[in-house]
């Protein structure tokens, strides 16, 4: 390899750690034995590079492993062919396989005569399979190999005409030679060029397509690699760049249509529902014009349509293959896109059989429909699933849906408008489906206390909540007659809630302007529905009409139709996994209707049962006994096929001091429950608690309360009585701000106070930042070094228990999960959930070997032997219980003063 063979075993580009070896070697055995593998990692263990290189080290074999297993086949058979004696392997697993079944279903007159012939066929079928396989391999192999080794030449020739071109400015008396030497180099780099453009040229677009369907779509096997987020996924990719497998590993790395459409006039709409629309409409205008070219080429009519000229068939399969070859993140893909004029979106996903690594976000694979749309097929694949922490509850959000009442009443408006426009046209069949959709929407608004044709803004209804099951619901609704299945197959099939996107851009003066009395009376509906939602969504109307290509005046969906489709199959689910919430509020455009998952396993076991291994992996994925029952166990996954790896931190032990604080300096015993967290001497204890912090620990300290609301009113006394002025005057005092756009100007700003008042080393001692449990600053933020010397958690941050969600929830686990040692599984899931929300914060410090930190949980409640059990192991080990604060400070003092010197 070339960046480096540090590891007996695994490539590693640095003499790997004792843990990262052990972490590879179970991960190896993990995709070896086709497991569901739970791996805990902490931060700073080099978690994601042991993730690249002992699995792409297992792929590497699997696949050696199968060539060689083909080649011996192949020759066996080609041993027979010629006469060799003995029996070929594969002919001789079938016969015992046919013999077999012929035994277990009594068929035994059949003559061999015809076993034989048949034997021999399937013999010769999966010969010839095979040899057609490793063929499109190896000529798919050659392809990029030469593609690869053409980016080389053309890089290496750009590169000696630049340094030339600097000999040249710097070397004035050798001008004519420097001259002589570019010219001279410019020829050689315009053969290179030349040579390969020709050949691009010459793949016509036929032979590209040969190429696309022969050599791209035998899929071997592929890794797939999901995370939360796209810095994350960016962040991955930048770990296998460095790795040793860099230069050699096929990785495509997939993004939305927002994130990686190089086309101005689309990107500039904002909207991933509008830049989805338009997208598919230029998509839908291009097949559109070539059909009507093939089948009149000589016949124009009507205004010609706009198309996407980043979709160019030979761009995309020549990006395709540039992708293949070298590993990109999304931002050098938008530039590679860019530079070439090409659809790095389109060509990402034609690349997908080919590819040994895809890098793509959670909804994409975790989404069965996404995941169809985007040519995902995970069977016998690797899939793994990195900052799992939170899977249960993307899974639950993914598959939840809520629509609206004002968007319920559009969407019935647009559908019946549609109707009658184009009344004439549609099938008896389709005319059907669109009038059960209509009978459902009115049915839907019916529940809420509205009525369809009326302005649901002047609509009132009577307040409250209401949660019901499904079918429940349908009966209330009076929907329960209308099937459900079907009608979700005709939206899939006829795709009408992209036809109302495009009807109602055409009417709402973004299209084809008419002069029509009706059109325009539906305009005027369209319109007013338009701006009252754009109201709800605190943006200014501005004018009444639209300007042409005025996009900031539009609503952000042409069509709420989508959403409606979204929730009618949700209520596809069983009655048992979900329910429904009516939350009604004074008016009909303000209430809504809500589908709330309560079985995610569902819509998981999909996955854990088409893949050949799952690994769900996370810095933080304590306590994993809910996460291995609710998600895994309800999946259909064997106790026998689940594994499970945590691993400590690099760091010395003495590197990390964690404290539970059972008291504050005046003997105010802390426990911060609902009833006594808001008093005024427990709220001035906690700011002698940090003060007495603030003194002694060095750069930076971050505080997290369990709720902004806690926050603010906490905050606010500390102000009245002098508190934080105390803390302003040791520290600068900092915010998380409430605004995702600030995050990282606060950071900054935090960082450069904490730098220059260690350069300084008078006056402050560093900083003091506030933030929240859950909050913008508690997951994905690296409080590193002097940024994160010591970490405080206010109180235990418990959900809203009377949360109707929460509350049902917890009924149905109470229902359908074991009782274990008599505990309600609801109760637990509260302190689950509350512990995970602990240790994603707590673990924003010591980010690498040389780190260190001192965690305080200030909460009596924290010392429970059931509580500490929920934190990391690599922690929990570490833990100190102190019920005065006296030793507590001493500890902390003497650690700091220790590691420091």
């Amino acid at each position: 390899m070339e960046n480096g063979d540090h590891g007996a075993r695994f490539p590693f580009p640095f003499k790997p750690y004792p843990i990262q070896e052990r972490f590879m070697e179970a991960l190896y055995a993990a995709l070896e034995q086709r497991k569901v593998g739970i791996f805990e990692s902490p931060t700073g263990t080099g978690k994601s590079l042991s993730l690249i290189c002992g699995a792409l080290t297992w792929l590497r074999d699997f696949e050696e492993k199968k060539r060689e297993e083909a080649a011996t086949l192949l020759q066996h058979s080609e041993r027979d062919r010629k006469g060799g004696g003995g029996e070929n392997v594969c002919n001789g697993v079938q016969k015992s396989g046919q013999e077999e079944e012929r035994g277990s279903s009594g068929a035994t007159t059949e003559p061999d005569w015809v076993s034989e012939f048949v034997q021999k066929r399937a013999e010769r079928e999966m010969v010839n399979k095979l040899k057609d396989e490793e063929m499109k391999r190896k000529r798919r192999e050659e392809r990029l190999e030469m593609i690869r080794h053409n980016a080389q030449l053309k890089y290496a020739m750009k590169r000696k005409v630049s340094l030339c071109s600097v000999e040249k400015l710097l070397q004035l008396s050798k001008q004519e030679l420097s001259s002589e030497e570019k010219s001279h180099e410019e020829e050689e780099e315009g053969l290179i060029v030349a040579d390969y453009e020709s050949d691009e040229e010459v793949t016509t677009k036929t032979r590209y397509s040969i190429q696309l369907h022969c050599h791209y779509t035998i899929q071997g096997s592929t890794i797939y690699y999901c995370s939360r987020t796209h810095s994350q996924l960016a962040q991955f990719v930048h770990e296998v760049q460095k790795s040793p497998y860099g230069s050699t590993v096929s990785l495509v790395n997939l993004g939305s249509r927002q994130n990686m459409c190089v086309n101005p006039d689309v990107a500039r709409l904002g909207s991933l529902q509008l830049i989805n629309d338009r997208c598919m409409e230029l998509q839908k205008n291009k097949h559109d014009k070539q059909n009507k070219a093939d089948l009149e080429p000589k016949r124009r009519r009507g205004v010609a349509k706009a198309t996407c000229a980043f979709s160019g068939y030979e761009k995309l399969m020549a990006m395709r293959d540039e992708v293949l070859v070298k590993v990109r993140d999304i931002e050098q893909l938008l530039q590679h896109g860019r530079e070439t004029h090409t659809c790095p979106y389109y060509s990402t996903r034609m690349a997908i059989p080919a590819a040994e690594v895809v890098v793509l976000p959670y909804q994409s694979l975790l989404h069965a429909a996404t995941r169809k749309a985007s040519g995902i097929k995970l069977k016998d694949q690797i899939v793994i699933i990195d900052e799992a922490h939170n899977l249960a509850d993307t899974l639950t959000a993914l598959h939840s849906a809520e629509v609206n009442g004002a968007q319920l009443c559009r969407a019935h408006s647009q559908l019946s408008q549609y109707c009658d426009r184009y009344r004439s046209r549609l099938k008896a069949k389709n005319l059907m489906y669109i009038k059960q959709i209509l009978f459902v929407l009115e049915g839907l608004v019916r529940t809420l206390g509205g009525k369809v044709g009326l302005n649901p803004v002047t609509q009132s209804t009577q307040s409250g909540a209401e949660l019901l099951t499904i079918n429940d619901f349908l009966f209330r609704a009076q929907i329960d007659n209308i099937n459900l299945f079907k009608v979700q197959k005709y939206f899939e099939k006829s795709m009408i809630s992209r036809k109302l996107c495009g009807f109602v851009e055409k009417y709402e003066g973004k299209g084809v302007n008419t002069h029509s009395s009706s059109v325009n009376k539906e305009n005027q509906r369209i319109e007013g529905l338009g701006r009252f939602l754009q109201s709800l969504q605190n943006k200014p109307a501005g004018n009444v009409t639209m300007n042409q290509g005025a996009v900031e005046d539009r609503p952000s969906m042409a069509s709420p139709m989508m959403l409606v489709e979204s929730f009618l199959f949700a209520l596809t689910n069983s009655n048992k996994d979900g329910r429904v919430v009516m939350d009604k509020q004074a008016c009909l455009a303000q209430s809504s209707l809500k589908f709330l998952m309560l079985n995610a396993a569902v819509h998981f076991a999909q996955v854990v049962q088409e893949c050949r291994a799952v690994i769900i992996a996370g810095g933080t994925m304590q306590p994993v006994a809910d996460f291995k029952e609710q998600l895994l166990l309800s999946a259909g996954v064997s106790e026998e096929r689940i594994s499970e790896f945590s691993c400590g931190h690099v760091i010395p032990p003495e590197n990390i001091l964690p404290i539970v604080l059972c008291a504050g300096p005046s003997g105010q015993e802390l426990e911060f429950t609902f009833q006594t967290r808001d008093t005024p001497r427990m709220m001035e204890e906690t700011g002698r608690v940090l003060s007495n912090l603030c003194n002694v620990v060095p750069g930076g300290v971050v505080c997290f309360f369990p709720s902004y609301e806690y926050e603010k009113r906490i905050l606010g006394h500390w102000e009245s009585n002098g508190v934080l002025q105390r803390l302003a005057a040791k520290k600068k005092v900092f915010q998380e701000p409430k605004k995702a756009s600030q995050v990282e100007q606060v950071l900054s700003e935090y960082s450069r106070c904490i730098q220059r008042c260690s350069s300084t080393g008078q006056g402050q001692s560093g900083a003091l930042l506030f933030s929240v449990v859950g909050g913008k600053m508690s997951e994905g933020i690296n409080f590193s070094d002097d940024l994160g010397r010591c970490i405080v958690m206010v109180g235990m941050p418990y959900p809203n228990i009377k949360s109707p969600e929460l509350q049902e929830k917890m009924a149905y686990l109470d229902k359908n999960m074991p009782h274990v040692d008599g505990r309600s599984p609801g109760k637990t899931l509260v302190e689950n959930l509350c512990m995970k929300a602990v240790n994603q914060s707590i673990g924003r410090a010591i980010r690498h070997r040389g780190d260190y930190a001192c965690i305080v949980l200030c909460d009596r409640r924290y010392s429970r032997t059931g509580t500490l059990q929920k934190l990391p192991e690599w922690i929990r080990s570490s833990t100190h219980t102190h019920s005065s604060f006296g030793p507590a400070f001493a500890s902390i003092r003497r650690r700091i003063c220790e590691v420091r010197h």
